[in-house]
């Protein structure tokens, strides 16, 4: 009876070492894929910001607007919550509308080789951010899952372990900008 007792005992305490540590890799996962969205919206902001270089050749009146573009841009990493991200994409959103006005005003930068090699830069960044984005909601829909279904949602809940925040579909994230 003590032996079977022993025997129980041992095999909660390894389901739970054993939960917990899935807990534990699973949520590295979600913060991992936090980090590629991460990286992503910074190669973005990047290839934006050498279009602001080359654009600031053009027209010097116009240094102030673009210095303030590149002054807009938000760090952010794996350790960003869904709702820094979110904010970030809506001053890229921003800072492309603004740089676009000014492309407007000088039809021989827009068809410049460095404007257009830049643009196709963006779009690849930005599919990039948007796959990535894919793949964080994915890595999540498996962590929370996991945390919710018996009964490994009992050791989440003793470990304090919460669903994470997906990122959100809204129409404009399905459009590619238009340059």
């Amino acid at each position: 009876m003590i032996i079977a007792i022993i025997i129980v005992v041992a095999l909660l305490v390894i389901f739970i070492i054993s939960s917990y540590n899935n807990f534990i890799k699973q949520r590295e996962m979600v913060k991992n894929s936090k980090g590629q969205v991460a990286t992503q919206i910074e190669s973005r902001w990047d290839a934006i910001t050498n279009l602001i270089e080359a654009t600031k050749s053009y027209q010097k009146h116009e240094d102030v607007l673009l210095r303030d573009i590149t002054m807009s841009r938000s760090n952010v990493d794996r350790n960003s919550n869904i709702e820094d991200l979110e904010k970030n994409d809506e001053l890229f959103k921003q800072a492309v509308d603004r740089l676009n006005f000014v492309v407007e005003n000088y039809p021989d930068l827009k068809a410049s080789e460095v404007y257009q090699n830049t643009m196709t830069q963006v779009d690849k960044y930005e599919n990039n951010v948007r796959h990535s984005r894919m793949i964080y909601n994915d890595t999540v829909t498996k962590f929370n899952t996991n945390i919710q279904t018996f009964p490994n949602n009992l050791i989440a809940g003793i470990f304090n372990f919460k669903e994470e925040e997906y990122f959100q579909n809204v129409e404009e994230k399905y459009n590619t900008p238009s340059w």
